[in-house]
């Protein structure tokens, strides 16, 4: 559930979300979900596709939500999964 301001901060025009692209390395996933589940943003979802292992990887459902928290990385086990800064050439 995300969280209710009850007031806007004095700087909201100031501030600026960052915008973020997923990348998933399809055949190192080994389907544990993780990232699926744990998307502040609901930002992937799980594919129809089958890998290598014969999973279903997660496939990026809506990738301009993506606010480059990087919480996908940080949870998968298997290091199948990556975030990048759009229009940025070095990533984060």
């Amino acid at each position: 559930m995300p969280v209710k301001m009850w007031r806007k901060p004095l700087d909201i025009e100031k501030i600026k979300v960052p915008e973020g692209e997923v990348h998933i390395i399809k055949d190192r996933c080994k389907g544990c979900g993780f990232c699926v589940e744990y998307c502040p943003k609901d930002v992937l979802e799980e594919s129809e596709e089958f890998n290598r292992r014969g999973v279903h990887p997660p496939k990026v459902k809506d990738n301009a939500s993506c606010i480059l928290c990087g919480f996908c990385e940080v949870v998968c086990p298997d290091f199948a999964i990556f975030t990048v800064e759009k229009n940025c050439k070095g990533g984060r």
